[in-house]
């Protein structure tokens, strides 16, 4: 995906370099200029309301594994998205003939250099404010809007006329539209959902009072909650067996005891072991949160790279085992970085479509190995 977006992208912006430098020669002057660039701040306002039918198509599609649709969608969401980047590539080589007629040959590569080395700063700071203040504080619709406002406001003054100064109004109108889910949830309600650094965040909550956690695409649950329960009926239930099944000492255990959702926790049911344990991709802590309930012995380190996540599972999910610590960082390196060794270390960072290759690596398992007690046990959930 990122490849076939990057290479859009680029082919977007060459069309544009070779038209930019037709229409120059063509139409040599800044109104015609600052109108074109008018029209691709309003096509740019435009993309995230367009952009969504196709979105909603393509997470369906994905859904139901067909690869035509999926693939159509996508296509259609970075042909839309392309038409403004080629607008916007023919900016450098017009500005460049413009700023010609102002100067000396002597000085033309001066001039040149000075264009590109502006156009780069501004990509530059375009893509930290986003990636870093905007997207985080506003949404990604709002992102598109607030850029697409940003340029429209310089090409009006560009065009010192009248009437362009309605653009600006328009596209800042276009900011106060609601902005709505990306895929409407068919099992309940939407009830929080928000955009961060690293993901789409939303929480679903159906009739009966069950929230789910749910990340981009929405193509898994990543955590599950129950008022006033601790089991969940899925596979996060599992772990709370393994100290019966795993434990050093599982032949002096006794296998008839369970956890039970109704049971308090006592000697019968909080084995000593384990005595810690590290989750890799805690998500809303639906492993923390029960271990806090049935095995409040258990130290958990809990670790989840988006901080946000964190916020939803403490505000949404329950999360509230006083014998747990959350590290928001990335598992890997805090894993190098981690001084304790475990009975226990889950791992729950793989889920469809995004695998991180670097927590599926030789080198990573080693470490996983390293990090563990003599008699230690892995868990992946492998999705």
């Amino acid at each position: 995906v990122w490849a076939n977006t990057i290479a859009i992208v680029l082919v977007a912006l060459s069309i544009g370099y070779w038209l930019g430098g037709k229409l120059a020669d063509r139409r040599p002057d800044l109104n015609s200029l600052c109108a074109t660039v008018l029209a691709g701040a309003i096509l740019v306002t435009l993309v995230p309301f367009f952009a969504r039918p196709f979105l909603g198509a393509s997470v369906d599609a994905f859904d139901e594994l067909s690869v035509g649709v999926f693939a159509g969608s996508l296509v259609g969401v970075l042909v839309l998205l392309a038409i403004p980047v080629m607008i916007f590539g023919a900016v450098s080589p017009w500005a460049l003939r413009i700023a010609m007629d102002s100067t000396d040959l002597e000085h033309a590569g001066q001039l040149a250099g000075r264009l590109y080395a502006l156009s780069t700063a501004g990509s530059l700071i375009g893509t930290l404010a986003s990636a870093m203040v905007t997207i985080p504080l506003i949404g990604t619709q709002r992102t598109f809007i607030l850029f697409a406002l940003l340029v429209a406001v310089v090409a009006s003054i560009g065009l010192r006329k009248v009437w362009p100064a309605l653009v600006p109004a328009a596209v800042a109108c276009a900011a106060l539209v609601p902005v709505g889910t990306i895929k409407a949830s068919s099992e309940g309600d939407v009830i929080y959902e928000a955009e961060t650094p690293h993901q789409y965040i939303r929480v679903v909550e159906t009739d009966d009072g069950e929230r789910r956690l749910e990340l981009n695409e929405g193509q898994a649950v990543h955590s599950i909650y129950r008022p006033g329960e601790y089991l969940v009926g899925n596979y996060w239930d599992e772990h709370l067996v393994l100290p019966f099944v795993a434990s050093p000492q599982v032949t002096g255990a006794s296998p008839e005891v369970t956890p039970s959702a109704n049971s308090d926790p006592g000697p019968g049911n909080s084995p000593d072991w384990p005595g810690r344990i590290a989750i890799l991709g805690n998500a809303a802590g639906t492993v923390a949160r029960a271990y806090g309930r049935f095995y409040p012995d258990t130290e958990v380190d809990a670790v989840e790279i988006d901080g946000k996540v964190t916020e939803v599972g403490r505000e949404y999910f329950g999360l509230n085992n006083p014998n747990m610590t959350v590290h928001t960082e990335d598992a890997r390196p805090w894993l190098e970085a981690a001084d304790p060794v475990y009975d226990v270390i889950m791992v729950d960072a793989y889920h469809q479509p995004y695998i991180p290759f670097y927590m599926a690596t030789k080198e990573f398992f080693e470490l996983v190995r390293d990090r563990l007690r003599p008699g230690g046990v892995v868990l992946i959930n492998v999705g």
